[in-house]
């Protein structure tokens, strides 16, 4: 008779447990599909390999070595103990266990499973609050889930040592840590053994359910949202930006003012994040004191998403219904002199400091390491000049919830992304939001708003006069595709490469070396015009498709077949950006070039450097590009050379500064970027600083003034460095 009860009850449990979870995880997806319809490409091959590398095996995560074994002890800790859970409770409704073949090995791997997911369940105890990881927040919300682990563990481990002593089994090898405890109440009579059998299974089952209806209700929710994120990830080259149809006749606006115009896998981004920290620790903007953190992006667009949903859809997102679970959520205070209402995001650990110690970091401050960075978190107020109670939906995402200092932090440089263990995507929203307020609403900063204006004028962003813009040329033997139509490769200058002062050596040592060499290559001179990358960026996509497709008719007019360029930025946008728009060549950055004509030995370096040289990745050319080696294989064949790697290098390096626009426009807040990755370069001790970008060069030659070190440490680009090899010195 008790079975029955047992049964029914389970039932009525288990079935309520389960409609619960699944109603909040709808709910949820309902949310979602507020969203613009994603296009998702084939390609299924490359997600299955995704899934089995970043989710599977972990590659993310373990990153971080120590942080990465306990969630991979967590990861598969879990699912082997769900068949131990299956088993529990098809012991509770029968009697006896499951018919598993080797059934004591079985009953071994789960106590031994147990126990390993309890010390690393300590240990990431220790992490939050022992070495007390900056990334990570502190608090009882963030530390619920440990709590649901380690009273989980305790009910498998009672409920397996009672049932032992309700049926009268000895201790066994094969049950050490059940043994044990059996052992410790031998002294209890058999039916008070069965009753706290029933009591330890029961909690199990309570525990289970409860931890599964917790789970979507928090950040948690990625043990369910990373995999499918993963899976769904965008397959074009890293860091593509989706384009704008401007013949839509249908579109009211341009970018993304509001939370529904995101698309629903960038929605689903938002219910993946772990808020690990992961991306804020490795920001640039971040790290030198702006008020832009890519986790705290990430989850305010989450709140605000879930508070929208449930007030469009009219479901609540919380059940029980007990508020938000969020780390974050939006509070109102009370109404300021004028009257106003303010709104205010912000996390436990912020809330517990004063407005004092949540100020911007100052300029002069030192650049803390990568593992101790801890980003400015600030209580951002906006005016919502609304009452109490007003409708969610009349909340701004930009300026209610996301304030424009932010959006115009960001260098765009993909080190969060590359850091994130679910896979989302952060550079990409910025953008969109970039572009609601350029293209709908006409705001931008100053300096970026210049910088447009002179590349939509002059085709550059200083707005010198075009027909400066093959000035570099003077005393060189430099083709143009007028003079040499059967060229091989035509070398695209770029607007720094022309312009810029400082670039034009790096020009004319890269002109010097492809003569002689023997390459035969042309230039556009006076025809060039910008790539649009800068414009992109900044949000005005109208005037990159513009130069795209003036850019792609010039190619085309000449027969365009290979492209050579010494910008980062201009070969990523023409090699990953400019194909969607009709563009068919290869595009190389001269580094690449430069490595096979060295590799080849059509570029001989034979006089020998003694420096100590460490070589800076920029974003462009490395994080999204994954070119690498190429640089520095032209050092390694340098002879004299010395090559150092700084802390921070290759897909971990640092930012300069100057990606993503920031080029063109001022650091008002905390430290400088570029001045804080030289501290990083100068961490090695180099005699030279090299790089592969005319934007890097720059910030790292404005770097060393700052210190007052330019004398001793010099900023040189690859080719510069080679032709001083080739060549010899000046």
């Amino acid at each position: 008779m008790w079975q029955l009860i047992q049964f029914f009850l389970f039932l009525l449990v288990a079935g309520c447990g389960i409609y619960l979870t699944v109603k909040v995880i709808y709910r949820r997806y309902t949310y979602i599909k507020l969203g613009k319809p994603a296009v998702l490409h084939g390609r299924l091959t490359e997600r299955i390999m995704a899934l089995l590398a970043q989710v599977f095996g972990q590659k993310k995560l373990l990153k971080d070595r120590k942080s990465g074994v306990m969630h991979v002890v967590m990861f598969y800790g879990f699912i082997i103990l769900q068949f131990g859970a299956l088993d529990i409770i098809f012991r509770g409704l029968s009697g006896h266990h499951l018919p598993i073949p080797g059934f004591r090995y079985f009953q071994f791997s789960q106590e031994l499973t147990v126990f390993l997911v309890l010390i690393a369940a300590a240990y990431a105890v220790y992490r939050r609050y022992g070495e007390k990881l900056k990334r990570l927040k502190r608090g009882w919300k963030p530390s619920l889930v440990i709590f649901f682990i380690f009273f989980l563990m305790l009910a498998v481990l009672f409920t397996l040592a009672f049932d032992r002593m309700r049926l009268n089994e000895g201790a066994a090898l094969y049950a050490p840590i059940s043994s044990l405890i059996a052992l410790a109440f031998s002294g209890l009579p058999a039916n008070s053994a069965a009753v706290l059998y029933y009591v330890s299974w029961w909690a199990h089952l309570l525990i289970l359910l409860s931890f599964a209806l917790y789970i979507p209700q928090s950040k948690h929710f990625h043990l369910i949202t990373a995999p499918i994120n993963i899976f769904l990830h965008r397959t074009d080259p890293a860091g593509r930006l989706r384009s704008i149809d401007f013949d839509d006749e249908e579109a009211e606006s341009f970018g993304t003012g509001r939370i529904e115009d995101f698309e629903r896998t960038q929605l689903l981004d938002l219910y993946a994040c772990v808020e690990c920290g992961r991306c804020t620790n490795m920001c640039p903007a971040a790290a030198t004191g702006k008020v832009l953190s890519p986790m705290h992006l990430i989850t305010k667009m989450r709140d605000h998403l879930t508070e929208k949903g449930a007030a469009v859809t009219s479901k609540s997102p919380w059940i029980p219904n007990l508020g938000s679970t969020a780390g974050a959520h939006m509070v109102k205070s009370r109404p300021d002199g004028n009257g106003t209402w303010k709104m205010a995001k912000m996390t436990e650990e912020a809330a517990a400091r004063s407005a004092a110690e949540t100020a911007a970091i100052p300029a002069a401050a030192p650049l803390a390491p990568v593992t101790d960075i801890e980003p400015t978190i600030k209580w951002h107020k906006f005016s919502w000049g609304q009452s109490p109670g007003s409708d969610v939906r009349d909340v701004n995402l930009i300026g209610d919830v996301i304030t424009e200092e932010e959006i115009w932090s960001c260098t765009t440089c993909r080190n969060c992304e590359d850091q994130c263990p679910v896979g989302n995507e952060h550079v990409d929203k910025i953008i969109d939001l970039r572009r609601y307020l350029v293209l709908t609403e006409g705001k931008v900063p100053q300096e970026g708003q210049r910088a447009m204006q002179n590349i939509e004028r002059q085709g550059n962003p200083w707005g010198m006069s075009r027909s400066d813009r093959s000035k570099w040329m003077d005393g060189l033997s430099v083709p143009t595709v007028r003079e040499n139509p059967d060229f091989d490769y035509l070398f695209f200058i770029g607007s720094m490469g022309s312009y810029d002062s400082r670039s034009i050596k790096v020009t004319r040592s890269l002109v010097r070396l492809l003569n002689e060499a023997g390459v035969n290559f042309a230039v556009l001179g006076n025809e060039e015009k910008g790539s649009g990358d800068t414009p992109r960026r900044l949000g005005n996509e109208f005037l990159f498709q513009q130069l795209c497709k003036e850019n792609i008719a010039v190619f085309e007019k000449y027969r365009v077949r290979r492209i050579v360029t010494a910008c980062p930025h201009t070969f990523n946008t023409f090699k990953n950006e400019y194909p969607e728009f009709g563009l068919k060549a290869e595009v190389l950055h001269h580094t690449q070039l430069l490595e096979q004509l060295v590799k080849t030995g059509r570029l001989k370096p034979r006089y020998r450097m003694n420096e100590r040289i460490t070589y800076h990745d920029s974003c462009y050319l490395g994080r999204y590009n994954g070119v690498f080696d190429a640089p520095r294989n032209i050092l390694k064949a340098i002879p004299g050379v010395e090559l150092i790697e700084m802390k921070r290098s290759r897909e971990n390096a640092m930012c300069c500064g100057a990606g993503g626009g920031r080029m063109w426009m001022e650091e008002n807040a905390g430290k400088r970027v570029n001045l804080a990755r030289t501290e990083q370069a100068l961490e090695v001790r180099p005699t030279i600083i090299g790089s592969a970008c005319p934007y890097c060069l720059t910030m790292l030659s404005d770097g060393t003034k700052m210190k007052g070190i330019e004398d001793s440490v010099k900023t040189k680009d690859i080719a510069e460095i080679l032709a001083e090899s080739v060549f010899g010195p000046l």
